[in-house]
């Protein structure tokens, strides 16, 4: 997908066009460039802040895996799917393909739009038509931090990558494009949500990629890893390789989204943007004295 900007007359006549981008994204080393430089957010003040209820759609906690009812058994079957299925070479050639950017070009709300008849299949507490999430993702992120406009459209564009899902983008199914994500080429992690289910991925007999550390070396950073392939990925590559503005924060936040939190054991969107914050930093600071 090519993202069209759209401009108001007062300041061209004509709506300027963002190149059709061609080019095969695959193994690029250091895709995402952390550049440092953003703002963390201020503390929510919790009297002016979204509150979260404490119970979601269905009556459960949030992102409760083990609750009995008919959405759940959905939720288990894509993970039994996604799990059996997404390999390393599946995951390379899914990037090489979509990595072309030469199946649409749209307006960010076109692509909104469209998300309204995408339901994510992995998501035990939501089974609403995706746009309504993106809009009150992008609310409640306006709320907590008013001054923060480049992560109100972050929150607008995270799941903009569903429209996979769509005929036009290659009808994918849901194991391909939504879901928890996960790193491939070492062994699969026991934290990963239904993680029985790897045990029948082919990758988990291989004799390298079922080792702790797999293809990596390790401490390699997270750029080199190939993740799950999905919705994240996508919007990253198109999002990249559409030259977007947004802070290399933005851009970490959209490609590492489903990446859950367990994994980092972080609490909070100001752990989170502090942790993205310290490592442009530290890599700022290493550029320097190498120069």
């Amino acid at each position: 997908m090519t993202i069209r900007i759209e401009q108001s007359e007062a300041v061209n006549n004509a709506a300027p066009v963002v190149e059709q981008k061609n080019k095969v994204v695959g193994e690029e080393k250091e895709e995402l460039v952390l550049d440092g430089g953003f703002v963390v957010p201020d503390k929510v003040v919790s009297s002016h802040g979204f509150a979260a209820p404490d119970i979601n759609a269905f009556g459960n906690s949030f992102r409760n895996y083990n609750a009995e009812n008919e959405r759940q058994k959905t939720v288990e079957n894509l993970y039994r799917e996604q799990h059996t299925t997404q390999t390393l070479d599946f995951v390379k050639k899914m990037r090489a393909e979509y990595g072309k950017l030469n199946r649409a070009e749209m307006s960010i709300w076109d692509c909104c739009e469209l998300l309204n008849s995408v339901v994510d299949d992995s998501d035990p507490d939501l089974d609403e038509p995706q746009i309504q999430h993106l809009l009150q993702s992008a609310e409640a992120i306006r709320k907590d931090y008013p001054n923060e406009d480049w992560l109100h459209l972050t929150a607008l564009i995270h799941d903009l990558g569903k429209i996979l899902l769509l005929p036009q983008f290659g009808g994918l199914p849901q194991w391909a494009v939504v879901g928890d994500t996960f790193p491939l080429g070492c062994a699969f992690d026991e934290s990963n949500v239904h993680h029985k289910y790897f045990a029948e991925n082919p990758d988990s007999k291989n004799p390298i990629y079922s080792t702790k550390n797999g293809v990596y070396k390790e401490g390699c950073g997270l750029d080199s890893v190939y993740m799950s392939w999905g919705h994240d990925d996508y919007m990253y590559l198109v999002a990249k390789e559409n030259k977007t503005t947004l802070p290399s924060a933005a851009l970490f936040i959209v490609r590492y989204h489903s990446f859950y939190r367990k994994y980092w054991g972080i609490e909070s969107i100001e752990e989170f943007v502090l942790l993205v914050n310290i490592s442009c930093l530290i890599l700022s600071f290493v550029g320097l004295m190498l120069l």
